[in-house]
């Protein structure tokens, strides 16, 4: 039998993974909605932080210290970023591609086999987890994983400061003036293609981010990105694609249906219950909880 306590502590596991899932549909969005382009290599991103953030903390930093890791792995994954997008990507807005969709979508698709497969060969089958001295926290009634616990106060310090830097610094107007407008923004002066390469750069480092915070948590391997994709793109579609914000509550939703259902029914079926809750939302109300807006970051 489910006791409240019980009920609660699922619950709030689920807004502390959410907030985490959140990360990673916000990095869709984000990219979405500057370069107008679906990233779908955006898992093997994330598999790309969790190996940073284990190999730092294991062999470097160690566990006291995995909070320095962050920005490290962060930085890293945006520096690759920059490169991928500024090496395949922007042909498609330099030689005037008239199907973009297409060459966006074959080309991060052949990214995902590409990084997943270099990181199967060097890391082989092998599986990894980084250690960690969190101890568990206990409130109230509830007993907390210190690991879950600490990635998720992170991963809202990483929401804060990104909504910051949206709002209130120089580079995040010109990123939401080119997502509500690219011509208006390059007519106002704004180097776009300069521009594009930052965007994709911040998206796919919030997905590492949260791969390094959920390393962890969950094992560390060349596929972990896998799922990780889906539960994003499952996240848009719950919130709506085209605003951050829905990114955000759309995460948090996943989390609650994970963790609820796990509670409630079974925990065994945890990563179907956000697809029969997207089903439902598809079948209710095709758009998501929000639908689309445009260009709105």
């Amino acid at each position: 039998m489910v006791t409240p306590g019980l009920l609660a502590q699922f619950t709030l596991a689920g807004l502390m993974i959410g907030v985490l899932y959140a990360l990673m549909a916000l990095g869709i969005t984000f990219i979405y909605g500057v370069m107008r382009t679906i990233n779908w290599a955006m898992g093997e991103f994330y598999m790309i932080g969790s190996f940073v953030q284990y190999a730092l903390v294991s062999w470097l930093l160690g566990p006291d210290l995995w909070w320095l890791a962050l920005p490290v792995t962060g930085a890293s994954v945006f520096a690759l970023g920059m490169v991928v997008q500024r090496l395949l990507l922007r042909p498609m807005f330099v030689n005037r591609i008239e199907r973009r969709d297409e060459y966006a979508t074959v080309i991060t698709i052949a990214l995902v086999l590409l990084l997943r497969n270099l990181a199967a060969i060097v890391n082989g089958p092998y599986q990894h987890r980084p250690a960690s001295h969190l101890p568990d926290l206990a409130l109230g009634p509830l007993d907390l994983p210190g690991a879950e616990v600490a990635a998720a106060v992170a991963a809202v310090v990483v929401l804060g400061l990104f909504f910051l830097g949206l709002r209130g610094t120089w580079l995040g107007l010109a990123l939401r003036a080119a997502a509500q407008n690219r011509m208006g923004a390059q007519t106002a002066g704004i180097d776009l293609l300069r521009l594009d390469m930052v965007a994709f750069g911040i998206g796919v480092a919030l997905a590492a981010l949260a791969g390094g915070l959920l390393a962890p948590v969950y094992l560390v391997y060349p596929t972990n990105g896998a799922v990780t994709t889906t539960k994003g793109f499952e996240i848009i579609v719950i919130g709506g694609l085209g605003s951050i914000w829905e990114a955000l509550v759309g995460g948090l939703v996943l989390g609650l249906a994970e963790a609820l259902g796990s509670a409630l029914i079974a925990p065994a079926y945890q990563n179907a219950y956000g697809f029969l809750l997207l089903i439902a939302l598809l079948l209710v109300r095709p758009t998501g909880l929000f639908g689309e807006r445009a260009r709105a970051v």
